[in-house]
């Protein structure tokens, strides 16, 4: 729509309010403030929530793997030649023989149900997360170590140097009954993933020790792959149902984490709606504003009328006074947002050396979480704000252009 110098001159004359008109001005700068603030809030904690996504994504996909591959029914017996195969293919970066399987942990009469995750000691090492948390001891199984979770290493009061026995759920058939299996491994190593729930029941061990303690010589229980481009999972299924053929069960990383992947998107969508109504309410501002605009203008606008200004020129004129609110907010709030965003944790570092901050642990968080900007979110919050601002301003322009010059003067 374009607006003659005429209709923009009046449009920005009214939102200049002289001292009668005092409480038009107010409300429309609280609605200024209130586009701005919803804009920037909407875009910082969008891309806070970005962060934390990537970041837990990430630990999910280095914890398990971007897909694992396993047979139908029962171990792997073939795997040394399907390794082979996925390891020569454009696109996987890494492959790895891993033994999976439940047992029972014992220490001084303590006792937990834990998940045993076997590999080989070099690719406990390398696996993109688990290598890295390592917080006791050295990443260095050998043959026969051991490595546990932080929060399985409390539950059993137990830390680098001691012996956990492991006690297989699958007995040994003797004459005289089934005799449980059970062995002792000297603990290595403890972990912390940043998972509670994962270190609170994870023990991980060495490959051939895995086979022997629970008899699967020459056999895994399947293969975790690590990819270039993890998040398109439907590439990533097709280029290993490609390799391996029908005779293997994929399973990607979206559906071995189905309900936590769901809740993250369902969480995204929830808080987006929620401060969404953050730049609604200052939208039904700009309309209350523009509204009481109206209603002291109106001696002015039969005024207008009578000299020959169209209802179309009338419509234009408030309009504008209306959508510059929101435009002129919507903007600063992007300036803001973009700003707090892009400093977030150098903010976070500001306010925790604060004194008396340092045991707040939502500044902790701020200060390691990444703020990640994506800039199709900012575009749709940004196209949002103006429509929003612009959508206000319909109904007053409308009951400018319609008033009858006639009763306004005589009201007026």
């Amino acid at each position: 729509m374009i607006f003659t110098p005429f209709e923009r001159m009046v449009a920005f004359r009214y939102l200049r309010a002289r001292r009668q008109e005092g409480t038009v001005s107010v409300i429309a700068g609280f609605s200024f403030i209130g586009v701005a603030l919803g804009v920037a809030t909407l875009i910082i904690v969008m891309s806070v929530m970005n962060g934390f996504r990537a970041e837990l994504i990430a630990r999910i996909q280095g914890i398990g793997a971007h897909a694992s591959i396993t047979a139908p029914k029962g171990p792997l017996t073939d795997y040394p030649d399907l390794l082979a195969k996925l390891a020569a293919t454009p696109g996987v970066t890494m492959v790895m023989p891993v033994i999976e399987g439940q047992a029972m942990a014992t220490v001084n009469g303590r006792a937990s149900g834990v998940k045993v995750r076997a590999m080989d000691p070099e690719d406990f090492k390398r696996r993109p997360v688990v290598g890295r948390s390592v917080i006791r001891g050295l990443p260095d199984l050998g043959d026969e170590g051991v490595a546990l979770g932080f929060g399985l290493s409390r539950t059993l009061g137990i830390s680098v140097g001691g012996t956990v026995t492991l006690i297989s759920p699958k007995g040994t058939p003797t004459p005289f009954g089934t005799m449980l299996r059970r062995k002792d491994f000297s603990v290595y190593a403890v972990t912390d993933v940043r998972m509670p729930e994962h270190d609170v029941a994870t023990l991980y061990m060495p490959l051939v020790a895995a086979q022997s303690f629970f008899r699967l010589p020459d056999a895994v229980t399947g293969i975790d792959v690590f990819v270039d481009h993890p998040n398109d999972v439907v590439a990533l299924r097709r280029l290993l149902s490609g390799v391996v053929g029908d005779g293997y069960k994929i399973t990607d990383w979206q559906q071995a984490n189905g309900a936590l992947v769901t809740a993250l998107g369902v969480e995204r969508v929830a808080m987006f709606i929620v401060l969404t109504l953050i730049i609604l309410v200052a939208s039904f501002n700009i309309v209350s504003s523009m509204v009481m605009l109206v209603r002291g203008k109106s001696a002015a606008i039969a005024i207008l009328r009578t000299m020959g200004a169209a209802r179309g020129a009338m419509l234009k004129i408030f309009l504008l006074a209306g959508a510059s609110i929101g435009a002129i907010g919507t903007l600063a709030g992007f300036a803001l947002g973009i700003l707090l965003t892009l400093n977030a944790q150098a903010i976070g570092h500001a306010l925790a050396s604060l004194p008396g901050a340092g045991n707040i642990s939502m500044l902790a968080f701020l200060t390691s979480l990444p703020a990640i900007i994506e800039w199709d979110q900012v575009a749709l919050v940004v196209a949002m704000g103006l429509a929003l601002s612009v959508g206000a301003t319909i109904y007053p322009a409308l009951r400018a252009s319609r008033m009858d010059p006639v009763e306004a003067l005589r009201h007026g």
